[in-house]
């Protein structure tokens, strides 16, 4: 009885095992793509940042000074470099509040499994204390048994030898 109760024990948490792995791989995964993101937009503000550094140094106009256009451009490539910068801030939100979510997530888990653990414990208390009161009726009833053995070998005995004294006279 306690080898198929442990065994059960033994296979529920294996299968609890296996189901938090997939779900924190997953979660993992997501995380990972979501880093990965963040830095391909890093690598293209970088590139428009090197674009308006670019920009700036150029000087089309009349004795090397810079023309409305080029300052256009500049500004132009300096929108751009905003527009990424506000993106990027999104993403790192997102990414952040997935964080969050992730150690939420896992305190869940966590109170979760120790409740399951104490009700367990509980379980396993309850089972041994009717283990224990199981063992002792058995004792008792395999003393009982005794003596009605004892008892009936007593009655036979007499009956022999009343038989052997009958028998004698």
């Amino acid at each position: 009885m306690k080898k198929l109760i442990l065994l059960g024990l033994l296979c529920f948490f294996a299968v609890g095992d296996l189901l938090a792995q997939s779900q924190f791989n997953a979660d993992s995964i997501a995380y990972q793509l979501q880093r990965k993101k963040i830095n391909s937009m890093l690598a293209v503000r970088k590139q428009k940042f090197g674009q308006y550094s670019q920009s700036l140094s150029q000087h089309t106009g009349i004795f090397g000074l810079q023309t409305k256009d080029d300052i256009r451009r500049s500004n132009s490539i300096l929108m751009d470099i905003v527009k990424t910068d506000d993106n990027i801030y999104k993403e790192l939100k997102i990414l952040l509040e997935y964080r969050a979510f992730q150690q939420r997530q896992i305190q869940s888990h966590s109170k979760e499994a120790e409740t399951i653990n104490q009700g367990f414990i509980a379980t396993i208390k309850k089972l041994s204390a009717q283990n224990a009161q199981l063992k002792a009726a058995a004792e008792q009833k395999g003393t009982s048994n005794f003596i009605y053995i004892t008892i009936i070998a007593l009655m036979l005995a007499s009956i022999l030898y009343l038989i052997y004294k009958k028998n004698k006279v």
